[in-house]
């Protein structure tokens, strides 16, 4: 297959196969590569009525070297590990994730874009109930499925700045609920809110607290975070964010640049207050904000055009661990 590697966008794209595991029994089979995209399932499984389904999002970079590298993929084991025991599934061990990751993506190795290219293979492991279970109770048996895509830029423009907008008739997640794991509901509920924002002509929404709505929680799928005038990097501490794995390596950037972190309850108040502004996450490492627009009230943050000075020296140095253009003084690289 001859792919314009240039052209990728943030689409599905099929691949020569995705690797299974079942859990049965009490123990995870040894996994196969499955060619065909598509999954037979019991009509009562639990993942189709309880919402027994949580999911990681990772990528594989072909570094400078010509070597095929994932990125932090230990902080994803250890993430979906935290969602099975909220939602009493079987947790996945660090080193069959790991590993049936690498497997993966070396039986798709010719789907990962190459160095220079600005793209990457994205990766989503998935873990599901599988087991048939008509009263509200857990499976008695798991699918754990990674599949692997081509992606390039999840936002075209780079680091190019978006428009937000906060809608106070939803919430993403409640209070001491689900939204400190990556579980498929947590989208479900996103899902109306995001195509509202759209119409709007934004983007991106901004959710607040459940409890008061005077809190900034995180962007609908990113977390939020912000620079002072001073230079510190703050970011919004709740029960119900989900820990970003982006968010935690740009704070260990910017301990490294000098730059002190606080991660800290935020006022939705305070953002005229910040210099500059911006989503974080797997897909688009950072998209700076530079407007936020809840009611009649436009908050304007940070430059008109491109990205404030201390998110693009973060977004450069993040991105350049990632393909191996800097050493990996975090070891946060693993080969396949």
């Amino acid at each position: 297959m001859k792919i314009d590697w240039a052209s990728l966008g943030f689409q599905y794209m099929d691949t020569h196969c995705h690797i299974r595991h079942v859990w049965r029994d009490g123990r995870w089979d040894a996994g196969e590569l499955v060619p065909e995209p598509y999954l037979k399932m019991h009509i009562a499984a639990t993942a189709l009525h309880y919402g027994q389904a949580a999911f990681e999002g990772l990528k594989a970079f072909t570094c400078k070297d010509g070597k095929v590298r994932l990125f932090r993929p230990q902080a994803n084991a250890r993430r979906l590990a935290a969602s099975a025991r909220r939602t009493r599934m079987a947790e996945v061990p660090e080193d069959l994730f790991i590993e049936a990751v690498r497997r993966v993506v070396a039986a798709n190795r010719e789907f990962v874009p190459p160095y220079g290219s600005g793209g990457s293979l994205y990766v989503r492991p998935l873990l599901i109930g599988t087991g048939a279970q008509i009263g509200v109770n857990p499976a008695k048996e798991y699918a754990f499925i990674v599949l692997v895509t081509p992606v390039g830029a999840y936002y075209k423009g780079g680091l190019t700045p978006v428009r937000a907008v906060v809608l106070d008739d939803y919430d993403r997640a409640a209070p001491h609920g689900l939204g400190q794991v990556k579980v498929g509901g947590n989208y479900a509920a996103s899902l109306e809110p995001h195509h509202v924002a759209h119409e709007m002509g934004f983007p991106v929404e901004l959710y607040l607290d459940a409890r008061e709505h005077r809190y900034i929680e995180e962007f609908g799928t990113s977390n939020f975070i912000a620079i002072t005038h001073d230079g510190r990097y703050v970011t919004a501490a709740s029960s119900s964010i989900l820990p970003s794995i982006t968010n935690d390596g740009l704070q260990a950037v910017a301990r490294e640049q000098g730059l002190a972190v606080e991660v800290r309850p935020v006022a939705f108040e305070e953002l005229p207050q910040f210099a500059e502004v911006a989503a974080c996450g797997t897909a688009v490492v950072i998209t700076p904000v530079n407007e936020i627009v809840r009611g009649e009230q436009v908050i304007r943050v940070g430059p008109r055009q491109g990205c404030g000075p201390v998110l693009e020296k973060l977004y450069r140095r993040y991105t350049a661990l990632q393909v191996g253009d800097a050493p990996d003084v975090f070891g946060w690289s693993v080969e396949v």
